[in-house]
C-alpha cells in the first residue's frame, strides 16, 4: 500500500512540474512538511488505535473491541476536522514563516488551503490502512489504496493537464483522492461486512484515547522531526540557490519515499500482529517476529543503501562519467523518439508518455525473469488507460 502511495505522489509531482511550473512545484514542496503534519497524526492515531484493539481482540474480547475501533474513528473525524479549520486559517502565516517567496506565496496559499480542507479525509485515509489489517482485510486496503491513486492520477491529468488549473488543479486532484482512500473503508464498515472489526455505537473515552496516542507517538514523531528537517533544508535551500533548489530537493524527497515505504508498509503491517500476540500472551512468537523484523530490516536497510549509492555514484554536471553519458544520451533519445512521432505541439506531454513507456517496458521485462509484472494488475492498466484517455480528450476539448 505505501509503495503504491508513493508512486501516485510520484505522478502528482510529474504533472504539477511540467505543466504549472517549477515555481509551483517549488511551492508544493515548501508547504508539504506542514500539510504532513497534520496528517501525521492520522498514522498516529492509525498506528496505536490498531495496537489496543489488536490487543483487545487477542485477549478476546470482540465486543470492546468494535467499541475502541468505533472511539478511534470517530475521534479522527473529529480530530481532523478541527485540524482542517486551523490548517486553513493559518496556511497563510505559515507559508511566511516557511519562508515562501513573493512569487511562491499565492500558491503556496492555494495549494495548501485546499488540501489541508480534506485533512480528515486524508487522517480516516491513514488510520483504516492500520485497521484494515487488524480486520484480517489486508486486500481492501490495498483496494482503496489503489483506488485513490487512480482517481489522483486520473485527476491530475484532466485538471492540470487537461484544464490547465495549475496548482489549484493539483491540490483538487490530491484531496478528492484522499475522500476515495478515506470514505470507502468507511462505507465498508458501515454496511454489513465479513471483516473481525465492526463500527457500533460509542462514545469519547479518555484512557484509551490516551494509551493509542501514547502508543502511536513514535509515529507522530517521526513524522514531525523529519519535516523539520525538510524545513530546515528548504529555509537554507531557499536562502542560497532559490526555487531550483527546492524544486531539486522534493524531486530527491519522492525518490526517498518511495525508498522507505518499504520499511514503512512492512512497519504498518506487523503492528496488528503484534497487538494480537501481545494480548494473547503468545510471547513466543513475539520474540520469533521480534527476530525476523530486525533481520529483515537490517537487510533491506543494506541493499537500498546500496542501491542509492551504486544509482548517484560519480554523479556530475560537468566532466560526466561515460556511464552518466550514456544514460543521459538514452534519456535524450528517448524523448526525441517520442517527441518526433507526436509532433512539436505534442512536446509538452512527452515526459508523460516517456515515463509511461518506461514503466510499462520495465514491467513486462521483469516478468520475464518469474517476478509477477504490475501491468498484470487490472488497476494499474485501468489507471495508466484513465489518464491517457483523460489527458487526450482533455486537450483535444482545450484546443
Amino acid at each position: 500500500m505505501m509503495i503504491f502511495t508513493s508512486i501516485y505522489g510520484v505522478v502528482d509531482g510529474l504533472f504539477v512540474s511540467n505543466f504549472a511550473g517549477k515555481t509551483a512545484f517549488a511551492a508544493i514542496n515548501l508547504v508539504m512538511p506542514f500539510i504532513m503534519v497534520l496528517g501525521g497524526i492520522g498514522f498516529m492515531i492509525g498506528t496505536g488505535g490498531t495496537a489496543l484493539v489488536s490487543k483487545t481482540l487477542g485477549e478476546g474480547q470482540q465486543e470492546e473491541a468494535n467499541r475502541y475501533f468505533s472511539m478511534m474513528i470517530l475521534f479522527t473525524a473529529l480530530l481532523g476536522v478541527l485540524l482542517a479549520v486551523f490548517g486553513v486559517v493559518c496556511m497563510r502565516p505559515v507559508a511566511q514563516f516557511l519562508g515562501a517567496t513573493p512569487e511562491m506565496l499565492d500558491d503556496c496559499v492555494r495549494y495548501g488551503r485546499i488540501v489541508i480542507a480534506f485533512t480528515g479525509a486524508f487522517m480516516l485515509q491513514n488510520v483504516f490502512q492500520s485497521f484494515l489489517i487488524a480486520a484480517e482485510k489486508p486486500k481492501l486496503g490495498l483496494a482503496a489504496t489503489v483506488a485513490a491513486g487512480v482517481t489522483n492520477m486520473a485527476l491530475d491529468a484532466l485538471f492540470v493537464a487537461g484544464f490547465r488549473w495549475g496548482i489549484a488543479g493539483a491540490a483538487i486532484a490530491t484531496g478528492l483522492s484522499q475522500c476515495v482512500g478515506g470514505l470507502f473503508p468507511l462505507v465498508y464498515f458501515l454496511r454489513p461486512n465479513t471483516s473481525r472489526l465492526r463500527l457500533v455505537k460509542t462514545r469519547l473515552e479518555l484512557r484509551p484515547m490516551l494509551n493509542a496516542c501514547g502508543n502511536g507517538s513514535s509515529e507522530l514523531m517521526s513524522n514531525i522531526s523529519s519535516s523539520i528537517v525538510s524545513m530546515l533544508y528548504n529555509f537554507q535551500l531557499l536562502k542560497y540557490i532559490g526555487e531550483d533548489g527546492v524544486s531539486a530537493y522534493g524531486v530527491l524527497m519522492y525518490v526517498q519515499f518511495i525508498f522507505i515505504a518499504i520499511d514503512i508498509g512492512y512497519a504498518i503491517g506487523c503492528a496488528p500482529i503484534v497487538g494480537f500476540h501481545y494480548g494473547a500472551q503468545n510471547h513466543a512468537e513475539l520474540k520469533n517476529m521480534l527476530k525476523k523484523s530486525v533481520l529483515l530490516m537490517c537487510a533491506s536497510g543494506a541493499v537500498l543503501t546500496l542501491l542509492a549509492w551504486l544509482m548517484t555514484r560519480n554523479l556530475k554536471v560537468d566532466h560526466i562519467s561515460k556511464r552518466q553519458a550514456a544514460v543521459e544520451s538514452a534519456v535524450l533519445w528517448l524523448n526525441g523518439f517520442v517527441e518526433g512521432m507526436i509532433g512539436e505541439k505534442g512536446r509538452q506531454y512527452v515526459p508523460y508518455l516517456v515515463t509511461v513507456l518506461v514503466y510499462i517496458g520495465f514491467s513486462n521485462v521483469i516478468g520475464l525473469f518469474g517476478f509477477k509484472p504490475p501491468t498484470k494488475d487490472m488497476n494499474v492498466t485501468v489507471a495508466l488507460a484513465l489518464m491517457s484517455i483523460i489527458l487526450i480528450e482533455a486537450s483535444g476539448i482545450r484546443e
